[in-house]
């Protein structure tokens, strides 16, 4: 019966490569996501290794605010250092070297005036360091920064903005900084960690255009003398640090930079192209099942003849899911090998659109293979027991009388089911759609799996009269052609509505994505509409830190052309406990640009000890207006005791 099987295989070759392609197509996306997601770990992993290599200590503030309260990809705040704890640590028995450190945001200015830099990746500011075993960055032309208006900027950037040493340039930090280029830096060998852009300052020029207070830095960075260990450093500082700040490991420090790249960009990355992966395998799935359903209607009288000559069902059925697990083992093997040119060709579409991918070489691992072979397989099999079954079915009678026809799939019970799910599935997404409150992602989700399961479940009902009707023009157009066209579209309804169903599913995911995002501009430009009262929104870009000069509202009001202005800050501060993005802006001006819809107390009022929150926010906590809301920011009160929270009253 094996045998018999590949031979079958093998004698049609057609069916069997669009049978393989469809698995070929899913598994090559999943191994490609896989394999990516792997490489780009694997080669973060090794820069901040290779970064951190001579760092065996790092001294920083412990306080650290993350804006979603710990529950999921964010950026963080974390407060600033005294810079007189250098001195400290210096005197810690076991220091051979250390260097402070400041890191900020700074967008630096080609000589077009424009901006340089990816769509995303990030736009450092922070101070040169001089010694080579606390950086990755080399100095490859020029000279270190001497002035507080002096940088340098890796090669890479230099390069995109047209700068060369000795040109004078602006760096917004976000302050507009005006400096001269001194000299090109490197990382590493490369010109630059891929589209982020660096620029580096004196340590005091950092301190005054990075973080805007001098006398305060991010961290430092420690190395151990010959024969003292990263813990034993570790431990030997911590007793000599003041209240709120705390040291780590270098391997520590690592770990967390890593971990926090894979928890808020990579595993987000993976997750959306494993989407797309979980797509195309459903979409096989279909495809897999109508090919084997039509092999077996091809096949039943060579079937019957099977059991006529004293084949058992279980011979018959394993003989179909043998071709199966064929097929499957082929087309999943052949789609790990896709993948890894999918791989490659995502890092190189991602590098054409401005995120260069840190990826050298493909990482391929025993775990991809694997799943990758079983998820295949595990398709194929389960798209083709159906069939199986039914080829195990056929009697042996059927030799010898007309079996071809298959009069399947308008049968009662299904149709009863195929509209009660089809309808349950519309009335659900119209209450999503038309009642709204909680849920509603939750409800519409659902109402769309049981419309699509009931369509699935209700085609063989209609596909037949849908087939006459749509196939009425084509005799009179195609002649006997059309005729057979629309003769064999009726003769296997489930067979019909089943290859429609692959087409549905693919139609409905591309109509999904439309829908949303038409759906999510259409709600943002009514939120705008109905809030903003202003005539011009002036923007910095939404990636990073980016943002404008306090100074700029100021100058924007005082034109002749405007009535009022007002600027808008947010940070990542820790409210009642959780951590959240909150909004600082002038209350008495906020009211004329924006309707707020207050209604409970008055915006225009807030004090510096005061907040306003929306109603739903003051319902899921239980809030009213005078309730006591601990506050902490990532810097504290006063600055240097990040700890001590401020008690601030809603408005």
């Amino acid at each position: 019966m094996l045998t018999l099987s590949l031979k079958g295989l093998l004698a049609r070759k057609r069916r069997l490569a669009g049978t393989a392609l469809a698995v070929f197509l899913g598994v090559a996306f999943l191994a490609g996501t896989l394999v990516l997601s792997d490489t780009l770990r694997a080669s973060f992993d090794t820069l901040f290794a290779s970064a951190n290599a001579g760092t065996d200590a790092v001294v920083r503030n412990a306080a650290e605010v993350q804006a979603d309260g710990g529950r999921g990809p964010a950026a963080r705040e974390r407060g600033l250092l005294r810079a007189s704890v250098v001195d400290t640590v210096r005197g810690v028995d076991g220091v051979a070297g250390l260097a402070p450190q400041i890191q900020g945001y700074g967008e630096l200015v080609g000589k077009d005036g424009k901006a340089v830099g990816g769509n995303g990746p990030p736009r450092i500011a922070a101070n040169w360091v001089t010694d080579p075993a606390f950086t990755a960055y080399r100095l490859a032309e020029g000279r270190a920064p001497a002035a507080d208006d002096e940088v340098v900027v890796n090669r890479a950037a230099a390069r995109d903005g047209g700068l060369r040493v000795g040109d004078t340039t602006t760096v917004q930090t976000p302050e507009p900084v005006r400096v001269r280029v001194v000299g090109i830096v490197t990382w590493g060998t490369a010109d630059g960690f891929g589209r982020a852009t660096y620029t580096g300052f004196t340590l005091a020029g950092a301190e005054r255009h990075v973080l805007h207070k001098p006398g305060w830095l991010s961290s430092i960075a420690v190395r151990a003398d010959a024969g003292v260990s990263q813990q034993q450093l570790v431990d030997r500082i911590r007793p000599l640090l003041p209240p709120g700040v705390e040291a780590l490991t270098g391997k520590q420090v690592t770990d967390e930079t890593t971990r926090d790249v894979t928890e808020q960009f990579l595993a987000v990355f993976r997750a959306f192209l494993l989407v797309f992966a979980g797509i195309a395998l459903l979409v096989a799935t279909f495809s897999i099942h109508n090919t084997f359903t039509i092999v077996v209607a091809q096949r039943t009288r060579e079937s019957a003849l099977l059991r006529a000559l004293g084949a058992g069902r279980a011979q018959v059925f394993g003989s179909v899911l043998a071709e199966a697990v064929a097929v499957g083992l082929l087309a999943s093997a052949a789609g790990v090998v896709g993948g890894l040119g999918i791989a490659a060709l995502l890092k190189a579409v991602f590098t054409k659109l401005g995120f260069a991918l840190p990826a050298s070489g493909l990482v391929l691992t025993g775990t991809t293979v694997a799943v990758s072979m079983l998820v295949g397989l595990l398709v194929t099999v389960l798209a083709g027991v159906a069939p199986a079954v039914k080829a195990s079915r056929v009697p042996p009678l059927a030799a010898m009388r007309a079996v071809a026809v298959d009069r399947t799939g308008a049968s009662l019970p299904r149709a009863v089911a195929g509209a009660v799910l089809a309808v349950a599935g519309m009335l659900t997404v119209l209450s999503a759609v038309t009642g709204g409150g909680q849920g509603v992602l939750v409800r519409a989700g659902a109402g769309a799996v049981l419309t699509l399961l009931g369509v699935v479940v209700f085609g063989p009902v209609v596909a037949r009269l849908a087939s006459r009707l749509i196939g009425a023009p084509l005799p009179r157009l195609r002649g006997v052609t059309g005729s057979l066209a629309r003769e064999n579209a009726m003769r296997n309804p489930r067979r019909t509505a089943g290859t429609a169903a692959a087409l549905l599913v693919g139609v409905g995911v591309v109509t999904l994505f439309t829908v949303f995002a038409a759906s999510l501009k259409s709600s943002m430009d009514r939120s705008v509409a109905t809030s903003f009262g202003g005539d011009l929104a002036v923007a910095a870009s939404s990636f990073g830190n980016a943002g404008f000069s306090p100074r700029l509202a100021a100058d924007v009001a005082g034109l002749p052309e405007v009535r009022v202005a007002t600027g808008l800050a947010k940070a990542a501060v820790t409210v009642d406990g959780v951590g959240a993005r909150v909004s600082a802006a002038d209350p008495g001006r906020l009211a004329e640009v924006l309707d707020l819809d207050v209604r409970q107390g008055s915006v225009a009022d807030l004090t510096t000890a005061q907040l306003a929150v929306s109603t739903q926010v003051a319902e899921d906590k239980g809030w009213r207006v005078g309730s006591p809301v601990p506050v902490r920011y990532a810097d504290g009160a006063p600055p240097g005791s990040p700890s001590a929270p401020s008690t601030q009253r809603p408005a």
